[in-house]
């Protein structure tokens, strides 16, 4: 049943991470095979954007090593976006006809330092030319903010940090910030405090995405924070896939089957097939030789067996 609430977006678009995202923490490598089809199917399934794939180098993340394999056999089409690390990973990026494309950083120094050997000034000074040389050559970029909420080596994040990285990673010329979440150990109030502080010092609400993790089962929770302060654009991982190689308190993204399942109830558009969006995430699942972690996922299959 569908009963809408006040002050809600009617419309979100969900930003579909698990190529990307969900598969690169898997201890297996997935084929690009079997990648292929998988992006096929979410599309298939109504998702618009897709991340597919990150041009990092393969010996830090061997799961993506792939990425040129994959994108010859995806059709060039808009809503594609991949990651890149730094001027190589954009050259690779630019070879492959990619049109949109994300950057990664941190609201904190000892995950600048562990994800990418950089202080927090050292990767905004690394991602300058990335973004000027992308936004010249006619490209989107998003910039990703990993830890707005909480840092597992520095405990909580002050929002006033958040907001003053987030205000410098905008100002190189990104036209979407993503607010990782990326230990998932935010909760409704403090993602409203922080929404409402980023807007107060001159961000856009309509340039905001928000990316949360269920580490603690506060995903949908924080995300319905989100779209009441105004935010229409959410990630999430079809099957809950996902982690992070570099914060091993990290798990699962939000799964995208909740995430649908809960915008469905409150009457706001996605586009999104959720029938095909779970086989899709079981056919998936079944590679990985593991039961999909998303509950709607296992609710949905069990009563379609």
């Amino acid at each position: 049943m569908r009963v809408p609430l006040p002050g809600l977006p009617e419309r979100v678009t969900i930003y579909e991470v698990g190529p990307r995202d969900g598969l690169q923490n898997e201890k297996t490598v997935v084929p690009a095979g079997v990648k292929a089809e998988f992006v096929a199917r979410l599309a298939a399934a109504g998702l618009g954007v897709i991340e597919t794939t990150s041009f990092v180098h393969p010996k830090w993340v061997p799961q993506l090593a792939d990425a040129e394999e994959l994108l010859d056999a995806l059709p060039r089409v808009p809503g594609r976006p991949v990651l890149v690390p730094n001027e190589r990973g954009l050259d690779r990026a630019l070879a492959h006809g990619v049109t949109e494309i994300a950057v990664f950083g941190s609201a904190t120094e000892t995950f600048a330092r562990r994800n990418l050997n950089r202080t927090v000034d050292e990767s905004l000074a690394m991602f300058a030319p990335v973004v000027a040389r992308a936004r010249a050559a006619g490209l989107w970029v998003r910039g990703y903010l990993s830890m707005v909420c909480g840092d597992p080596w520095e405990g909580d994040v002050p929002v006033e940090q958040v907001v003053s990285v987030a205000g410098r990673l905008m100002d190189l010329g990104c036209d979407q910030l993503s607010l990782g979440d990326t230990i998932g150990v935010g909760t409704p109030g403090q993602v409203t405090a922080l929404i409402d502080a980023l807007v107060a010092a001159g961000l856009p609400v309509e340039s905001l995405a928000v990316h949360f993790h269920d580490t603690y089962g506060q995903a949908l929770a924080n995300t319905l924070a989100a779209l009441r302060a105004g935010v229409t654009v959410v990630d999430a991982a079809a099957g809950g896939l996902g982690g992070c190689p570099y914060a091993e308190s990290a798990t699962g993204n939000l799964a995208t089957e909740d995430l649908v399942w809960m915008l469905d109830g409150l009457g706001i558009e996605t586009g999104v097939d959720l029938d095909a969006l779970v086989e899709t995430s079981t056919w998936m699942a079944a590679r990985l030789g593991r039961p999909s972690p998303s509950r709607v996922v296992r609710a949905l299959a069990k009563e379609n067996s």
